[in-house]
């Protein structure tokens, strides 16, 4: 195994338990080993600080996989998923679930997501993409699923040099696999769908914000496959509009609307979230929502981006604060690791004062627990959620 040594620079950062080292951290980036490469890694005095994938065309350089040692089992694999599994299990969401959670889970670079006896998986690092065959072979011995599908086609694939793909590497997948979530039934479309197909994540909050829903005239905006609208259908929602600017998502989300019997309860459209925020604050549309929902896509790209991105989340709540009554709710959120908490906050507040309105927070909430947060970690949290009442 090669090794590399620590900069005495990056020792303070190495004792906080964070598990990637960055290229200015060692002192020399060997660009003859092959992306991916399991390697060890040294302290300036020569004691092993830990081994881990290393790619030295990534600012990530290393991605710990095991610290304080010189070891590492070979069936490391096998033994992380079976124990990301059992935490899964003790959750009730093994079923249907994300299933491992990269570095959350010790397996950096690694995410998959099950449905039933149908398995999707994303690889965003070079060391996981050359053990695509030890991961296979695990998942199969640990859940016996009927399909294996590798959904590689995430941007971040480009900064570790990998190529985008998409793959079936063992067994059938149906065209749809149905899950229920909260009690209710969804269909989720295995391929040509977005990320991994279904948003996971969000499962805790559509659960928190049901109460919230009854009497209310809903406005689900990004309803992708209609988790939200659905739900708030079943909270006894007087109304819900259910808008995605994909047509595909809108023809999903109508089956799901149907396969829980709220067909005639939701009116879905094809349209630009912006679109429908701009005829609200003008008064163009017949009725006005009294309850918002906000969950766009991620918009930052990179931590450059991520003014410009303030800027449009602040745009688009701030529409939203505008058109909503008194008394009225809205729930927002934003899944980027470069926004924390408190600038989700500020962003927020910011966009309440612009629009002239006072606003009560109500909850603020995160990931399901299925995707887990390390303290030593700040990017693996990366979803907030807000749901705030006009006052």
């Amino acid at each position: 195994m090669k090794t590399l040594k620590l900069r005495r620079e990056a020792l303070r950062r190495r004792a906080s338990g964070h598990t990637w080292i960055f290229s200015n951290e060692l002192e020399t980036v060997d660009t003859t080993i092959p992306p991916g490469t399991i390697c060890g890694v040294l302290y300036p005095d020569g004691r092993p600080a830990g081994v881990g994938f290393f790619n030295p065309k990534s600012l990530i350089s290393v991605r710990l996989l095991a610290r304080d040692t010189a070891e590492l089992p070979a069936d490391f694999i096998a033994k992380r998923l079976a124990a990301a599994l059992e935490y899964r299990r003790t959750l009730g969401v093994e079923e249907n679930c994300r299933l491992c959670f990269g570095e959350s889970d010790d397996l950096p670079g690694l995410v998959v997501d099950r449905y039933g006896d149908s398995v999707v998986i994303e690889i965003l690092s070079a060391g996981m993409e050359l053990l695509k065959d030890d991961i296979t072979a695990a998942l199969r011995a640990l859940i016996n699923p009927r399909g294996i599908f590798y959904k590689n086609t995430h941007q971040f694939r480009e900064l570790e040099g990998l190529k985008s793909y998409e793959e079936t590497a063992y067994g059938t997948l149906p065209e749809k696999a149905e899950i229920v979530e909260n009690g209710l039934k969804f269909r989720i479309p295995m391929a040509g769908a977005q990320k991994t197909g279904w948003y996971f994540d969000q499962r805790e909050n559509r659960a928190a914000v049901e109460p919230f829903f009854e009497g209310r005239k809903v406005l689900d905006l990004h309803t992708y496959l209609g988790g939200f609208a659905v739900t708030a259908a079943r909270g006894g929602a007087k109304a819900v509009w259910a808008v995605d600017s994909s047509e595909k998502a809108i023809e999903a989300a109508e089956e799901n609307a149907s396969l829980n019997g709220f067909k005639d309860k939701i009116v879905f459209r094809k349209e630009k979230a912006e679109r429908m925020l701009e005829a609200l604050e003008t008064g163009q549309l017949p009725e006005q929502p009294d309850f918002i929902l906000l969950d766009p896509p991620n918009i930052v790209r990179n931590k450059k981006n991520l003014p410009q991105a303030l800027k449009m989340l602040g745009r688009m709540a701030g529409s939203a604060f505008k058109a909503l009554p008194k008394g009225g709710y809205l729930a927002v959120s934003t899944c980027s690791h470069h926004i924390s908490r408190g600038i989700f906050v500020e962003t927020l507040s910011g966009a309440a004062a612009r629009a002239g309105k006072r606003a009560m927070l109500v909850e603020l909430r995160g990931q399901a627990k299925d995707h887990p947060v390390l303290v030593n970690m700040p990017e693996t949290e990366y979803l907030h959620f807000a749901l705030l009442r006009i006052i």
